[in-house]
């Protein structure tokens, strides 16, 4: 079961417009959604005590939603409300993963989160989290999330599967035409490399430091930098990675650079490597992890710093839910 909700406003309480802006609400709403009329289950309305030419349900009905149930209740009057004001929730037995809300008219005010373009951009270092709080963040939000790290992964198993050494620019650059890199989005992201789904192939500690080294060229940046500002252009998302704040979004909204002390991050990489069934030990991890801060903090080409807008989060000593919770709260302040 999915609850997609909209809203929209009159201009005037007649009957005619009413009837007009209703079915428009609902078609945008039925189309952003990939639904047909009748995977509608039910429609619910609420609208201000302005608006009373007719009752929406009734335009819905008028305007082909026959097979669903419909109901309609008028609002309490509030001070400072949006004034001749529809809302709408409708429901489907559909399972939609990212749910697309419609808000139109006047009421657009009333969801900026959603009716504006709004990116947030999330670094840190490596195993601070910020892969898992981003994609949480980003369902919270009901935008994309996009790991532009795996951007870079992809490049670095397409460098190694031709035998180039990502240290070496000059190697990489003899196969740079023979690699492409894309990402597309069915409620997960996909990582592609030259049209092969490699989403699962490029997490080895293998692929991870060539990644870092690969990063590190210039070119490689501009191209995956390119993918990543084309990603954010076309709508919300959350990006995360090393320079998002700093290179790829510096005019994002919402900023945050969070990260954990280096053991902590050990600690969690160990438990998840076990969980897969991995053998390296705390102490191999937590040297992989200090090598790749250093690596990552000392690059010339955009290093990992914290950008100096951004909200700098320590979750030493904070659970998952704790830092999506502290990163949505302050994300709404300021919508």
């Amino acid at each position: 079961m999915t609850a997609i909700r909209g809203a929209t406003t009159i201009s005037q309480d007649t009957a005619e417009e009413i009837r007009t802006e209703t079915a428009r609400l609902l078609s945008e709403l039925v189309r952003a959604n990939s639904l047909d009329i009748s995977q509608v289950l039910c429609i619910f309305f609420s609208s201000t005590q302005d608006v009373t030419a007719i009752y929406p349900a009734k335009a819905a009905r008028e305007a082909g939603f026959v097979s669903c149930a419909l109901f309609s209740c008028m609002e309490p009057p509030i001070a400072g409300s949006l004034p001749l004001c529809i809302r709408v929730m409708i429901q489907t037995e559909q399972k939609i993963e990212l749910p697309k809300y419609v808000y139109l008219n006047e009421a657009v005010r009333l969801r900026k989160d959603i009716s504006e373009v709004i990116n947030v951009a999330i670094d840190g270092p490596a195993g601070s989290g910020k892969s898992t709080v981003a994609r949480l963040l980003a369902k919270k939000l009901n935008i994309l999330f996009m790991d532009t790290g795996a951007t870079y992964r992809a490049y670095a198993l397409g460098c190694l599967r031709l035998g180039a050494d990502p240290a070496d620019e000059a190697s990489v650059a003899k196969v740079a035409d023979q690699i492409s890199v894309d990402v597309t989005y069915d409620g997960t992201q996909h990582t592609f490399l030259n049209g092969e789904d490699v989403s699962d192939k490029i997490r080895t500690p293998e692929v991870s430091m060539a990644a870092s080294t690969v990063s590190k060229i210039g070119f490689v940046r501009e191209k995956m930098v390119a993918l990543q500002q084309e990603v954010a252009r076309k709508g919300s998302c959350v990006l995360e990675g090393r320079d998002i704040g700093t290179k790829v979004l510096p005019d994002a909204r919402f900023k945050f650079f969070v990260t954990a002390s280096p053991e902590e991050r050990a600690k969690r990489r160990f438990l998840q490597d076990r969980k897969k069934g991995g053998s390296e030990s705390m102490e191999e991890i937590l040297a992989d992890i200090i090598a790749r801060d250093r690596q990552d903090e000392t690059r010339a080409i955009s290093p990992l710093v914290c950008a100096p807008d951004a909200e700098y989060v320590d979750t030493s000593n904070m659970s998952v839910d704790e830092v999506v919770s502290c990163l949505l709260r302050k994300i709404q302040e300021k919508i």
